[in-house]
């Protein structure tokens, strides 16, 4: 596996699955690009000394204050992103502005002595209801603190919609970028939703959420041993 210092840039990292599957009744309207055999390397097992995580910030107009949860998992594997407040909207009594809405959250991942981790996958999970002729957008953009990048991964909504949806973003394991060993730098992911009604006056609606039970985001790890 290609070691790689937070200044190579996250965001550049190569999708090789940029899944979208969108269910409405409990049956799969479009499948799953899924994730290519040997996707994300095996790497090697979660540490199983505490791994820790501290909100650094959670900053955005699709999560005022109180509206998001970060956690770590219970098994080290990553951790999961909870909004309870995250529309995108247009039409109705939306303003304006309503149209998009993004959050950032920035974690730090405090590790065990000996490992370091890198983002592999990152699952979401949210809810459209967009008239004909209206488009939504999912944009994530992931990079460690002292990064500049502009890069993102992008899902695509297309209306006449009505249906929960879940998108997957796994990445090539040459392309895993790892914080430096022995360093605790702020990892940020930027989330956008966005709704483009067009000349439609309908209610058109993108969420990130999930009223089934399942978590709104689960970001994973790929886990490496320091030299």
């Amino acid at each position: 596996m290609r070691f790689m210092l937070a200044s190579a840039r996250l965001a550049t990292l190569t999708v090789l699955a940029a899944a979208l599957v969108l269910t409405q009744g409990g049956a799969a309207l479009s499948p799953a690009a899924g994730a290519a055999p040997g996707a994300v390397a095996d790497g090697v097992a979660p540490p199983t000394d505490p791994v820790t995580l501290s909100v650094l910030s959670v900053n955005g107009s699709g999560c005022p204050a109180g509206t998001a949860k970060v956690t770590m998992l219970s098994d080290n594997t990553g951790f999961r992103i909870v909004y309870s407040n995250f529309v995108a909207q247009t039409g109705g009594t939306a303003l304006a502005t309503d149209f998009r809405k993004n959050c950032q959250v920035s974690v730090a991942v405090h590790v065990p002595q000996g490992f370091t981790f890198a983002i592999a996958r990152a699952d979401y999970r949210g809810k459209a209801r967009l008239a004909s002729g209206v488009t939504g957008l999912q944009r994530t953009n992931y990079y460690f603190q002292g990064d500049s990048d502009n890069n993102y991964t992008d899902h695509a909504f297309t209306g006449p919609l009505n249906a929960t949806w879940h998108t997957t973003d796994i990445t090539d394991a040459s392309a895993l970028v790892f914080q430096p060993c022995g360093v605790t730098l702020g990892l940020n992911i930027n989330t956008e939703l966005r709704v483009d009604s067009g000349s439609s006056s309908a209610v058109n609606v993108l969420t990130m959420s999930a009223s089934d039970g399942s978590v709104d985001t689960i970001a994973q790890f790929q886990w490496m041993q320091c030299p």
